[in-house]
C-alpha cells in the first residue's frame, strides 16, 4: 500500500514538474512613448498581432509557453526593442510567445519571425515584416510604407491606402484586395500573385514572377497603361485597350499592351512560365 501511495505521489510530481515546464506565463508591459515612436520585435516562434492605440503609449501583452523562453525589453527615448530570448533546449513548440501589442496610430513597426502570422491592422507609420515560414496580413493601414520579405509564407494585404509597398516572396502566394498608392510593388518566385482594386492613385505597379501566375483584376473605369508579358506562359487580358507602341514585339497569347481611359497609373506585369490574366470584375 505505502509502494503504491509513493508511487502515486511521484507520478503526480512528475505531472506537476512538466506543467511548470511548459505552463504559460503572461507579460504585461506599459511604454510611454512621443510622436513617430519606433517598435522592433523579433519573435522565432509564434504569432505578433499589432494594432493601432491610444497616442504616447505602447501596450503589450506576451504569453512565453514555457520557462525556455524569455522576453528582453529595452527603450532608448522613442525606440522600442523586444525579443524572444530562446534558452538552451528551446524549439519551436517550447519556444512559443504570443505577442498582442497596441501602438500608436503613427508608429514606425518592424516584425521578424520565422513561425506563426504577423499582422498589423490601422496602422499609419512604416511597416516592416520579415519571415521564413511566417504568414503575414495588412489590414486598413494607410500613408506609410509597407515592406514585407518572406520565404514561404502567404502574405495578405486588405485595404492598404496611399502606400509605398514593396512585397518580396519566394514561394509563398501574395493576395492583394483593394491596394492603391504611389507605388506597389509585388517580386515572387513560385508564388501566385493575386490583385483585384482599381490601381488607383496614378500610381506605379509592378508585378513580377518567376513561375507562378498572376491574376489582376479591375473595374471596367480604371484608368491604366498595361504591358504584359510571359515568355513561356499565356497572357489573356479581358479588357479592349487602345494600342500603343511596346519595347518588345506583342504576339496574340503571350504579350500585351495598350491603355485603358486616361492611363493615369502604370502597370506592368512579367513572369517568366506563369500565366498572366487581366481581368474585368463584373459588378
Amino acid at each position: 500500500m505505502r509502494t503504491q501511495r509513493a508511487l502515486r505521489a511521484a507520478t503526480v510530481l512528475m505531472f506537476a514538474g512538466m506543467a511548470f515546464g511548459t505552463s504559460t506565463v503572461r507579460k504585461d508591459l506599459h511604454f510611454r512613448v512621443g510622436k513617430h515612436p519606433t517598435v522592433s520585435i523579433n519573435n522565432p516562434y509564434g504569432p505578433i498581432t499589432v494594432r493601432a492605440g491610444a497616442p504616447q503609449q505602447v501596450v503589450v501583452v506576451a504569453m512565453l509557453h514555457s520557462d525556455r523562453v524569455e522576453l528582453d525589453q529595452s527603450q532608448s527615448r522613442n525606440r522600442i526593442n523586444l525579443v524572444s530570448h530562446l534558452l538552451p533546449g528551446a524549439d519551436s513548440i517550447s519556444g512559443v510567445v504570443e505577442y498582442e501589442v497596441l501602438v500608436p496610430p503613427d508608429a514606425d513597426v518592424t516584425l521578424h519571425a520565422d513561425t506563426g502570422t504577423l499582422h498589423a491592422e490601422k496602422l499609419h507609420g512604416d511597416l516592416t515584416m520579415e519571415g521564413v515560414n511566417a504568414a503575414m496580413e495588412v489590414v486598413d493601414c494607410a500613408d506609410g510604407h509597407v515592406h514585407l520579405k518572406t520565404l514561404n509564407g502567404n502574405v495578405n494585404l486588405t485595404n492598404v491606402r496611399n502606400g509605398h509597398v514593396e512585397v518580396v516572396s519566394m514561394n509563398g502566394d501574395v493576395v492583394m484586395t483593394g491596394v492603391s498608392g504611389p507605388y506597389v510593388s509585388v517580386n515572387s518566385n513560385s508564388g501566385r500573385i493575386q490583385y483585384d482594386g482599381d490601381f488607383g492613385g496614378e500610381g506605379e505597379y509592378n508585378f513580377i514572377s518567376h513561375t507562378g501566375n498572376i491574376e489582376a483584376m479591375a473595374p471596367p473605369y480604371a484608368s491604366i497603361d498595361v504591358l504584359a508579358r510571359s515568355n513561356q506562359g499565356p497572357v489573356e487580358s479581358d479588357f479592349s485597350l487602345e494600342p500603343k507602341h511596346a519595347p518588345f514585339i506583342s504576339r496574340t497569347g503571350s504579350a500585351f499592351t495598350g491603355t485603358l481611359g486616361k492611363a493615369a497609373s502604370s502597370v506592368r506585369l512579367f513572369s517568366f512560365s506563369g500565366k498572366i490574366h487581366l481581368k474585368k470584375r463584373q459588378n
